[in-house]
């Protein structure tokens, strides 16, 4: 399924997820957990989320994409494909660099779920208050 070679290497992170992506020279296949991204990723707007640094890039056709994805869900695990593409794509070629960072893909999305505090119903919902 995939060729032994060359590939390029990218982390990316989201969330509570982490994807290890690697861009084989190839026809534009997206393969995650060693199954297609259609049946990993049924939401067609995470899809085309995911796969934007090849968008804007020009090279949607050009690799092919292999995904070990962990932790969290679906959203998390797009988010985290999405970085690990762009920072892959850099070492491709560094040219890239300006039109990633012109799109905000080079920027990692720090936003985690919050933690629960004592007392507290979640992280910040209170139980309801009753006067009398």
């Amino acid at each position: 399924m995939v060729s032994e070679g060359q590939y390029y290497y990218g982390l990316g992170r989201r969330k509570a997820s982490t994807a290890r992506v690697r861009l084989y020279p190839g026809s534009g296949g997206v393969v995650i957990n060693g199954r297609p991204a259609e049946a990993v990723i049924p939401r067609e707007i995470l899809r085309e989320d995911m796969l934007r640094p090849l968008l804007v890039t020009g090279t949607r056709n050009g690799f092919n994409v292999q995904v070990l994805a962990r932790g969290g869900g679906v959203t998390g695990w797009a988010g985290a494909i999405r970085l690990g593409i762009a920072r892959a794509l850099l070492k491709v070629d560094e040219a890239h660099r300006a039109t990633l960072r012109q799109h905000q893909l080079l920027t990692r999305d720090a936003r985690v779920k919050e933690r629960k505090k004592p007392g507290l119903v979640g992280a910040r919902r209170a139980k309801q208050f009753t006067k009398r």
